[in-house]
């Protein structure tokens, strides 16, 4: 769970991001196990919120919960806590294997290059900037696309439905491939390792 000990990243929201995948017909009871650890996060100093995504489908199966914080340290103390140690062992019975947890601090996540010795983020502004470019290609694509298939439904399923597919491909398609394209200017001192 380190990240960047440069203390502007440090003293910048962070958020977990906690996938889990839940044994078949326990569903019922994570719930309620996750209505309990959100109430007791939320007594913890700089919680910012929580969302919980359900499982689809087969294709995603998998409970993730993204919580935030207002900074690292706060989510370190939560992470860390007893209180929380306590929830995740009343969750055993109802899991099929320990969480995923996922430390992310800004945007500077979304252009990591793989296989690179790189120490440091790519500065803010440029970070900014080709997401922005992935941002703006996909919504303009997704909604060309999907406006036509989603105008029955209601205005808010709609946009919920284009915005999660316009997330899943910027983190899974779209981000990898800009930073790559862009990884000279990105990483400018940074040599590829194998």
């Amino acid at each position: 769970m380190e990240i960047n000990s440069d203390r502007s990243v440090k003293d910048q929201q962070v958020t977990a991001v906690i996938s889990q995948v839940v044994r078949s017909g326990r569903e019922r009871g994570y719930e309620e196990w996750l209505k309990g650890i959100s109430a007791a996060a939320r007594e913890f100093e700089g919680h910012c919120g929580v969302t919980i995504l359900k499982p689809e489908n087969k294709v995603r199966p998998e409970y993730v919960i993204i919580l935030r914080f207002d900074r690292y340290e706060n989510l370190c103390k939560w992470m860390k806590s007893d209180t929380r140690q306590e929830w995740i062992e009343r969750a055993q019975p109802l899991v099929q294997k320990p969480q995923d947890v996922q430390i992310l601090t800004g945007l500077e996540n979304l252009v990591s290059l793989p296989g690179s010795d790189a120490k440091q983020p790519p500065p803010r502004y440029k970070t900014a900037f080709v997401t922005w470019i992935g941002v703006y290609s996909m919504v303009v694509l997704v909604g060309r696309i999907l406006s036509p298939i989603l105008a029955s439904l209601h205005p808010l399923l709609a946009q919920a439905i284009s915005t999660g597919l316009v997330v899943a491909l910027l983190a899974y398609f779209v981000m990898p491939q800009l930073t790559r394209l862009f990884s000279k200017w990105l990483y400018p001192n940074q040599k590829k390792t194998k």
